[in-house]
């Protein structure tokens, strides 16, 4: 079982609180140590919550957002983390597809190589892939890359002599 929550960070962790103009009535920390929820997730709209910054700005954010995720599922929460929304949307201002591309890819890449230490990072789901074109062959190949990919480390991971495992 999982929240579906955006990961902002409450008053457990005040200095952790670089939340993207939200200071809401959410606790990252606190509501994943509840036992019965069994990984965490987190949800990334940079375009959105860093509107008027530019894709430099946003990825700097989002590699922010999921390594402090990560280290905290993995050092407090002793927990699978999962990125579970991500993306930009066709419908913002200054839109463009090899940018979303460029994002999305360097997304994948952090997934990727935190997953690659076992156990922690469970994965990534795409949320906005656009709002209008679902069959865009660049973005299409990058999601089944990764998927691809993490599908390849799950499985040497599960036999990796070191006793690293990798989430089913």
């Amino acid at each position: 079982m999982e929240i579906g929550m955006e990961g902002f960070y409450g008053d457990s962790m005040p200095s952790k609180k670089f939340n993207p103009g939200h200071q809401v009535g959410t606790d990252f920390i606190n509501n994943h140590l509840i036992k019965e929820i069994d990984f965490a997730t987190i949800h990334a709209y940079t375009d959105q919550w860093l509107s008027g910054q530019n894709d430099d700005a946003q990825m700097a954010f989002m590699q922010r957002w999921i390594t402090s995720h990560w280290d905290d599922s993995s050092r407090v929460l002793k927990k699978p983390l999962v990125l579970a929304e991500f993306g930009k949307s066709s419908k913002d201002p200054g839109y463009d597809l090899s940018a979303r591309d460029t994002f999305m890819n360097s997304v994948h890449i952090n997934v990727y190589s935190y997953a690659i230490y076992g156990e922690t990072m469970g994965g990534s789901l795409v949320w906005q892939q656009g709002m209008e074109n679902f069959d865009d062959p660049s973005t299409a190949g990058i999601i089944s890359g990764q998927s691809h990919a993490m599908t390849t480390l799950a499985h040497l991971l599960n036999n990796d002599p070191l006793g690293r495992k990798a989430f089913p």
